[in-house]
């Protein structure tokens, strides 16, 4: 339990940015990529983008209120690793010039992405992708696996032995090789083959950063889906009628909504909490340790909890929770897709127990 007062409500920074996606998402029927012009004519995605490149300034708070009300619609668009795994871990990496060359772009629809995951190790925290730096440059050679818009972004993160390389999805001897998801979300193969990068674009420390970002986003995603999709079932089971009664009426369903409120709001508070935590200036051992501990716990439940939750909403739609032209198949999907990302449940309750028989 944390001895200091903490207030986990929304400032007014992060409720403007939760009004605007909310009224965007009223006007524009779109929840795939159609969706992404939208966007950045509404000015969200120059969020966080530095006020010297033109953007807003603003930091992780503001963005994982987007990522939440994007996903309360389960909208599948490239916003997570555009800036959960690209923007914000970059904005204390970059040199002046670099960071006008990619973040200047994002809020005119670039995309950036990053691949987290190497074959049989999700979330590597020690990559076998090798750099190789000779002078000035830098070359990468490896295989990725899972990384998610790849094809659509400009920018890819790249964990080496040597750091996360900064990496141009076109460059000589980067090779994308589609792959398909349960989301329907662009899903790839990265293989790297001799990519020759500057070596500016070789970030030495930035490995625990991009981890820790990623982490927060998608536990912001998770919340926003599972916060939606409860949203979706009560609506069902409050207007669905059975033996002439609301279903919602039934013991066994008003108890199986209960939990999945209980799941739900337990899921917010660690993304709440893990946010908060990561938003603050504070490098102090002790608070980076609280830090890693909230980030675990919410990697936890959303990788166990959230598909589990989801299963229950399906339950309680019947029949029309396995239509994949029902709004619930997008919410289930996306869960699972982001529960594999992680590394499923197994693996992050290892690392949960890992860390608590350290303490």
């Amino acid at each position: 339990m944390r001895e200091d007062a903490v207030d986990f409500n929304r400032d007014e920074s992060a409720d403007a940015v939760a009004e605007v996606v909310v009224s965007l998402l009223e006007r524009e029927p779109a929840r795939d990529l159609q969706l992404w012009p939208s966007l950045i004519d509404s000015g969200l995605l120059a969020v966080a983008v530095p006020e010297r490149f033109g953007g807003d300034g603003m930091g992780l708070l503001e963005v994982s209120a987007l990522l939440m009300e994007l996903a309360t619609d389960a909208v599948a668009v490239p916003a997570l690793p555009t800036f959960g795994f690209g923007v914000l871990p970059l904005l204390s990496q970059l040199s002046d010039e670099l960071a006008e060359r990619v973040l200047a772009e994002v809020g005119k629809g670039t995309v950036l992405t990053a691949a987290l995951n190497e074959p049989g190790v999700p979330f590597t925290t020690a990559p076998t992708t090798k750099a190789v730096r000779t002078g000035d440059t830098v070359r990468i050679t490896g295989r990725k696996v899972g990384v998610i818009y790849a094809e659509q972004a400009r920018w890819i993160l790249v964990p080496t032995d040597s750091g996360v390389a900064l990496v141009e999805s076109v460059a000589p001897g980067v090779e994308i090789l589609p792959v398909t998801g349960s989301a329907g979300i662009p899903e790839a193969t990265l293989v790297l083959e001799d990519v020759e990068i500057p070596a500016d674009q070789l970030l030495p420390d930035a490995l625990p950063t991009l981890h820790r970002y990623a982490l927060a986003s998608i536990g912001a995603v998770a919340d926003g889906l599972l916060a939606g999709a409860l949203k979706l079932t009560a609506e069902h089971v409050r207007t669905r009628h059975q033996f002439g009664r609301a279903l919602a009426e039934f013991q066994a369903v008003a108890q199986q909504i209960a939990d999945l409120y209980v799941v739900s709001r337990t899921l917010h508070v660690a993304a709440e909490s893990a946010c908060w935590a990561l938003a603050q200036d504070d490098s102090s051992p002790e608070h980076q340790r609280r830090l890693d501990e909230d980030l675990d716990v919410l990697a936890y439940w959303a990788a166990a909890e959230v598909p589990r939750a989801m299963q229950k909403c399906h339950h309680l739609h019947g029949g029309l929770g396995a239509d994949i032209t029902h709004p619930m198949h997008r919410y289930y999907s996306q869960a699972k897709d982001l529960a594999r990302l992680l590394g499923g449940a197994g693996l992050r309750l290892d690392l949960l127990g890992a860390r608590c028989s350290s303490i």
